[in-house]
C-alpha cells in the first residue's frame, strides 16, 4: 500500500484542468498587447494567434504525452530528467522556476498599478501587499479552493468577452464598410502584409498562450492524468479561437490605419468605441484577469518546486514537505508570495514601474522556451528513439515543435538573453556545487507509486 503522506491529493477533474489553463492563460490575454500586435504584424492580428496556436499546440502534444508517462507534480523537471539526463532535467527545472516565478511578480506590479490608478488614496506598496495576500490566500486554502475560484473567474471574463462580442457586432452592423473585403483585411490585406511583419507579430502571438504548460504540473491532483493531454491540447484550441475571434472584432472596430491614442491600453479604447461603458468594464476585468492568472501561476510554482524538492534538487525538508491536513506544498506557496511580493516592490523601485513591469515580462519567453524545448526532446527520446516501431507521428511534431521553440528563443532581445543567462549560471553552479563538479548524479527522479482515488495504480499509458 503506497504511503499516501507522499502523494498529493486527487481532486481535478478534466473540467477543473481546462478551467485551470484557460484561467491561467486568460481567456482575454490578446487584450493587453493587442495594440503591439497590431503594429507589428500591419493589421493581421488574427492571422498571428492562428500561427502562434498551431506552433505551440506542437509543444502542447509533447507536454500532455509526457504527462501520461509521468503523472507527476514535476512536470518538464522530471520528463527531461528521467528521458534525457538528471543534469538536463534540473537545468529544465531551473529555468521553469524562473518563468514560474516571474508570471505572479509581474501579475502583482500590473494589479497594483491598475488599484493605484482606479484609487489613489492607496499608494502602491498597499496594493502590492493586498494582491500578494490575495493570490496566496487563495492557494494555501488548497486545490478544490483554488479550482472553485477558478471556475467563478471564468465564469466573469465569459461574460465580459461575450458583451464585447455583441457589442462589436452591433457597431460594425450599424457603420458603412466598402465590400467583403472589410471582413477579410484582418486575415489577409494584400496592401499591408508582409512576411516580416507576420513573422514579427507571431513571435509576440505566442504570449497569448504561455502558461498552457501549467496544466502538467497538476498531472498528479488529476483524478486521472491521462486527462493532461486532452487539457493541454483543448486549453490551447480553446484560448486560440477565443484570441482569434477577439482581435478579429476589435480589428473591424479598428480598422489598420487608424493610431492608438495610447498602444498599451488599445484594446480598451477599441472596447469603449464599441460601447462607452466597455472602456472600465474591460479595464477591471483585466485587473481581474491577471488576479486568476497570478494565482494559477503561483500554484504552479508552488507544485513545480515540490516536485523539485521531492527528487532532491532542492533541499527536501522544506521544498519536498506537504502540509498535512489539505495535502499542499504550503511551504512553496508561501515562498513564492514572498518573492512575488520583494520583486513587485523592488523591480519598479530600480527601474521605475513600467520598466520594472517590462524588465520582468522579458525573462517570461527565456524560461518558458528553455522549458518547452527540453520537454519537446523528451517526448522524442520517448516516443521515437527508443520506440521498438519508428513512426513518422512520433518523430514530427516534437522535432518541429523544438526547432520552432528553438527559433523563437534565439530571436529572443538582448536583455532577455543577458538576465536569463545569469539565471541559468546561478543554478548551474548550485548544481556543480551539490555535486561536486557534477560528478555524481544531481537528483533523484524515483517517485513513490501512483494510484488513483480509489486505490487502484494509474493505468499505462
Amino acid at each position: 500500500m503506497p504511503n499516501a503522506g507522499s502523494r498529493l491529493r486527487r481532486a481535478l477533474s478534466l473540467k477543473d484542468l481546462i478551467i485551470y489553463g484557460v484561467i491561467v492563460i486568460s481567456p482575454m490575454a490578446p487584450m493587453t498587447f493587442f495594440g503591439i500586435l497590431s503594429q507589428r504584424g500591419n493589421g493581421h492580428a488574427a492571422t498571428t494567434i492562428l500561427i502562434a496556436m498551431f506552433a505551440m499546440l506542437l509543444t502542447a502534444i509533447s507536454y500532455g504525452r509526457m504527462a501520461r508517462v509521468y503523472p507527476s507534480a514535476g512536470s518538464g523537471f522530471t520528463y527531461v530528467g528521467r528521458e534525457i539526463s538528471p543534469a538536463w532535467g534540473y537545468v529544465t527545472g531551473w529555468s521553469m522556476v524562473l518563468d514560474y516565478l516571474v508570471q505572479p511578480i509581474i501579475n502583482v506590479i500590473f494589479c497594483s498599478q491598475q488599484g493605484h490608478v482606479l484609487f489613489p488614496a492607496g499608494p502602491y506598496w498597499v496594493w502590492a501587499i493586498f494582491f500578494t495576500l490575495l493570490f496566496t490566500g487563495l492557494n494555501v486554502q488548497g486545490i478544490k479552493m483554488s479550482a472553485r475560484v477558478n471556475a467563478v473567474l471564468a465564469a466573469g471574463m465569459g461574460i465580459v468577452v461575450a458583451v464585447f462580442f455583441l457589442a462589436a457586432t452591433l457597431y460594425v452592423a450599424h457603420q458603412p464598410h466598402a465590400g467583403s473585403g472589410f471582413f477579410t483585411h484582418p486575415f489577409y490585406d494584400p496592401h499591408t502584409w508582409t512576411t516580416q511583419g507576420i513573422l514579427s507579430g507571431t513571435s509576440l502571438a505566442v504570449l497569448a498562450y504561455l502558461g498552457f504548460d501549467g496544466i502538467s504540473t497538476l498531472s498528479e491532483e488529476a483524478k486521472n492524468p491521462r486527462d493532461v493531454l486532452p487539457a493541454t491540447v483543448l486549453t490551447c484550441v480553446a484560448i486560440g479561437l477565443l484570441s482569434v475571434l477577439e482581435v478579429y472584432a476589435a480589428q473591424l472596430v479598428w480598422p489598420i490605419g487608424e493610431h492608438f491614442p495610447d498602444i498599451d491600453t488599445a484594446f480598451t479604447t477599441v472596447a469603449g468605441r464599441a460601447w462607452a461603458p466597455l472602456y472600465g468594464v474591460v479595464g477591471f476585468s483585466l485587473i481581474v484577469a491577471c488576479i486568476g492568472s497570478g494565482t494559477g501561476m503561483q500554484l504552479g510554482a508552488a507544485r513545480l518546486l515540490y516536485g523539485m524538492g521531492r527528487g532532491g534538487a532542492l533541499p527536501k525538508a522544506f521544498f519536498g514537505a506537504l502540509e498535512p491536513k489539505r495535502r499542499i506544498p504550503r511551504n512553496n506557496v508561501l515562498l513564492v508570495g514572498a518573492v512575488a511580493l520583494a520583486g513587485a516592490l523592488i523591480l519598479p523601485a530600480i527601474a521605475g514601474e513600467a520598466t520594472g513591469f517590462d524588465l520582468g515580462a522579458s525573462l517570461l519567453n527565456f524560461g518558458a522556451l528553455v522549458s518547452f524545448m527540453g520537454v519537446n526532446a523528451a517526448a522524442f527520446m520517448r516516443f521515437f528513439v527508443r520506440a521498438q516501431k519508428k513512426k513518422l507521428l512520433n518523430l514530427v511534431p516534437p522535432i518541429l515543435g523544438f526547432v520552432i521553440c528553438l527559433l523563437l528563443w534565439w530571436n529572443l532581445s538582448k536583455q532577455a538573453w543577458t538576465l536569463g543567462a545569469v539565471w541559468m549560471a546561478i543554478g548551474i553552479a548550485v548544481g556543480a556545487w551539490k555535486t561536486g563538479g557534477f560528478k555524481s548524479n544531481l537528483v533523484s527522479f524515483e517517485l513513490p507509486p501512483d494510484t488513483l482515488p480509489d486505490g487502484s495504480p494509474v493505468a499505462a499509458p
